[in-house]
């Protein structure tokens, strides 16, 4: 069956395209206030897009008529750090989306604690396992509030747990134990379940995708 989304009220299309593009990762954006009050909201409209240069994108929902305090924070400091979200972190999670008021520090409502940024004025999630730190390089106001960010990574954290060789920069993920966000009224997934599939050999002379 087709759905036009021209033809439907956005919160419909909303359920039609949160149900089907899953799992997504959850981008745990710490932020903070020209004063230096942090935020953090968790926001599941978040993937990696290239590589060289770095580049993750947010999406980020709107506040009634206004943009949301992760909106309104990147804006104003031109920095942010992105945390991921492994299963033992998923209801501090979740407790940090309540919209608290405007220079509501919800990190210390919940109970964790911060680590000095590496390269930008805002701290990680010290509980996170990764951590990367952004700067904003386009931002697309879709009205509403809505706003899409691209940013910049400028380093990556990993917890020294789940590095097999710094040098290599390899990674043992699955220890990560990251969650991802499905469908419906809090539906997560876990990344426990893995299989391999290898790329197959393109045929000489034919081009790639």
């Amino acid at each position: 069956m087709w759905f036009d989304l021209a033809q439907l009220p956005p919160s419909d299309g909303y359920k039609l395209l949160s149900a089907t593009i899953v799992p997504r990762p959850i981008a745990w954006v710490v932020s903070a206030s020209p004063e230096g009050v942090l935020n953090a909201a968790p926001f599941s409209f978040f993937n990696l897009f290239s590589d060289d240069p770095p580049v993750v994108c947010l999406g980020i929902m709107g506040r009634g008529a206004g943009m949301k305090d992760t909106s309104t924070n990147i804006k104003a400091r031109n920095e942010f750090v992105v945390n991921l979200v492994p299963q033992r972190l998923a209801q501090a999670m979740n407790e940090t989306s309540v919209e608290f008021d405007y220079g509501i520090d919800e990190l210390a409502q919940v109970g964790l604690t911060t680590v000095p940024g590496h390269l930008v004025g805002v701290p990680r999630i010290a509980e996170s396992p990764v951590a990367l730190e952004c700067v904003p390089m386009h931002f697309l106001e879709l009205g509403a509030g809505r706003v899409i960010v691209a940013a910049r990574v400028l380093s990556v954290y990993v917890d020294d747990n789940a590095v097999l060789d710094a040098g290599k920069c390899h990674i043992d993920t699955p220890v990560l134990d990251l969650i991802g966000r499905m469908h419906g009224r809090g539906e997560y997934a876990y990344t426990r379940e893995l299989f391999t599939m290898l790329r197959p050999a393109g045929k000489p002379g034919s081009p790639g995708g």
